[in-house]
């Protein structure tokens, strides 16, 4: 049965440590994995603009053995003309995997549901699982063993990140903290989903509204920009909302005295986070950023052993 990467806990707790022990490994030794030696081919599609998934991903491929084809759906037939089911059937005939950058999460699942090929969800509206894996091995660099670490997650809760942080941290066994006003918190299934795995995990996956509450006595503290891609017009209204949730030096001061600080970039200095944070001793966003090389090139080994 293929196997697909639509959202964090399509991977096992088990499975997931497996492709970050690979992803530590492809770190120290880059070149030593060739799946894609022929050269084989893997569809990266892009509905969105792009900087640190395009280069991670076309730079693995290669270092894989592989070639990266980039396909911009406003010059396919994606853009309107053919289902993600139709374009998959066409592409798994040529191609050895699929990764997409999209909005809807449907589009992602009805891709994988017409392919004999992996299908990689390299961003959406609900899910960046991609991102998650990469942030988990930054984390594990710096703080070894994941389980029992607090990680809290401040901004927009019903964000791709802030749901992929419950899933994703619950699955490593971590206890994760989304502090957001409440008309941003998280999907109540995408809580539930977390909240399910965290009891099998030791983890805890818990919603707060007051981000000194969720940031106190964190090992990790993470947030993303308040204004995500489609989201340009409710600008000014966000940054009225989310203002009590910049991750600022007094913020921080909650969090314990060696705690990191993540950003899965690009970043609004000023607004989700301070300056002097994330330029600061605690922030780790730079190792953040090249560790997406290292965890999807892992993920898209793991993902073809299963074919």
């Amino acid at each position: 049965m293929t196997r697909h990467f639509l959202r964090d806990d399509d991977l096992s707790p088990a499975e997931q440590a497996e492709i970050l022990d690979l992803a530590a490994v492809l770190k120290r030794d880059r070149f030593s994995e060739k799946p894609l030696a022929g050269p084989q081919t893997v569809a990266v599609i892009f509905d969105k603009s792009s900087t640190r998934t395009r280069v991670s991903f076309a730079v693995g491929i290669a270092d894989l053995g592989g070639s990266p084809l980039i396909i911009s759906t406003a010059n396919s037939q994606l853009s309107g003309k053919e289902t993600a089911t139709d374009t998959a059937r066409v592409l798994e005939r040529q191609v050895a995997a699929i990764v997409w950058r999209t909005y809807a999460q449907a589009g992602l699942e009805d891709m994988a549901r017409g392919t004999t090929v992996p299908v990689v969800n390299a961003l959406s509206d609900d899910f960046h699982p991609c991102q998650l894996l990469a942030d988990l091995l930054t984390i594990r660099e710096h703080r070894g063993e994941l389980a029992g670490l607090t990680v809290t997650f401040l901004g927009d809760g019903a964000s791709n990140m802030g749901q992929s942080y419950l899933l994703a941290c619950a699955t490593a066994g971590m206890h994760v903290r989304i502090a957001a006003p409440v008309d941003y918190s998280p999907d109540p299934t995408v809580v539930q989903d977390a909240q399910a795995i965290a009891a099998a995990t030791g983890g805890s996956a818990a919603t707060y509204i007051d981000p000194v509450e969720a940031v106190t006595g964190a090992d990790i503290v993470v947030t993303d920009t308040w204004v995500s891609m489609g989201k340009e017009d409710e600008k000014a209204a966000r940054v009225k909302t989310f203002g009590g949730y910049q991750v600022d030096q007094a913020l921080m001061a909650h969090a314990k005295s060696d705690a990191l600080f993540l950003h899965c970039l690009p970043a609004d200095r000023g607004y989700e986070v301070a300056a002097d944070v994330i330029d600061g001793p605690q922030s780790v966003v730079w190792d953040e950023a090249e560790n997406r090389l290292h965890a999807q090139k892992a993920l898209l080994v793991w993902l073809l052993r299963q074919q």
